[in-house]
């Protein structure tokens, strides 16, 4: 097969776009995203199962078309790339989580007003994912060794990620937070699930702003991480975009699941660092030995679930916060 195939046909692209604005759609407004409430366990665990099955169901039906398209080997190999794809960015998006639970711990979000921060920063993150993708795939196939320089910096943020997976970043002493509370006219309590409110005539910005301005830049900065991992799985965009944004649409329900246990799983940051050391390995690597896509797989498999079962068995008995 052709490792450079690239699959996604202007339909095919259109469809997927199409499906991800109504299920935004539906969640926004046809299940309660649009009402003020706390996103219970059962809720976030049903959504969490929802978006997992949908991804499921999608690389199957992209496995049928592919595999009557193009045959069986083109149809395996995108499946896998598709698969694995969805794997990292899944797993990555348990440090989104960590990182948004210490965002609303420091600002005291209500549980009530976090689902629609979450909404805007999951629509955020979707259209910064779609950007750095088109980007980074033009740069990959003009500027092959790129690919390096790619791999390296995972390495050395998977190095940094072990070296400092026991240190709690101070927000107290976060620069943009400081700058904003010194330039911006500020309520100093929530407005419901507002952002900003009038008083006077004159626009005052919420605290919930401030947060929704934290979760969007973090994003960001996971999305520099994120987005060279699959590249080193596949630099098919199309196969990139899908399973980055299905991992993404998850986000927020995985994070309601996740909120309340999250002590329980502190080991999966050293996982996590692993698979972005990896990942990046594997890129360094690309020119003179292609790790096959099922064995990345079953690496990253191991790993995440190594550190998940092995958190589960470290914090046994213990009641999380």
């Amino acid at each position: 097969m052709d490792a450079a195939l690239h699959i996604g046909e202007p339909w095919m692209w259109a469809v997927f776009i199409g499906f991800v604005l109504v299920m935004l759609a539906v969640d926004l407004f046809l299940v309660g995203g649009n009402k003020a409430h706390k996103v219970s366990f059962k809720e976030a665990a049903a959504w969490s199962a929802v978006w997992f099955m949908l991804a499921m169901l999608f690389n199957l039906g992209l496995w049928r078309y592919l595999n009557g398209v193009y045959g069986s080997e083109v149809a395996d190999t995108k499946a896998m790339e598709f698969l694995t794809g969805y794997l990292i960015e899944k797993s990555l998006a348990v440090d989104n989580i960590f990182v948004f639970l210490m965002i609303f711990t420091f600002f005291a979000v209500p549980a009530e007003f976090q689902r629609r921060v979450l909404i805007y920063g999951v629509i955020g993150a979707i259209v910064m994912r779609a950007i750095m993708i088109v980007a980074g795939a033009w740069l990959v196939q003009e500027f092959h060794w790129l690919l390096y320089l790619f791999g390296a910096f995972l390495v050395v943020t998977g190095i940094k990620m072990l070296m400092f997976a026991e240190v709690e970043p101070d927000m107290s002493k976060n620069p943009l937070v400081n700058w904003f509370k010194r330039h911006l006219r500020l309520t100093p309590d929530y407005r419901g699930e507002k952002f900003w409110v009038y008083e006077n005539g004159v626009r005052t910005f919420t605290p919930l702003f401030l947060v929704l301005v934290m979760i969007e830049l973090s994003d960001l900065i996971f999305a520099v991480d994120s987005i060279p991992a699959i590249f080193a799985i596949t630099t098919d965009p199309f196969i990139v975009f899908t399973s980055n944004i299905f991992a993404i649409l998850g986000l927020r329900a995985m994070y309601f699941m996740l909120a309340e246990i999250a002590d329980r799983f502190h080991l999966l940051k050293y996982g996590l660092a692993m698979v972005l050391v990896f990942v990046g390995t594997k890129m360094l690597i690309v020119d003179f030995y292609k790790i096959p896509v099922g064995l990345s797989l079953g690496i990253v498999a191991l790993i995440i679930a190594t550190f998940m079962f092995a958190s589960l068995w470290v914090t046994r008995g213990k009641v999380t916060k």
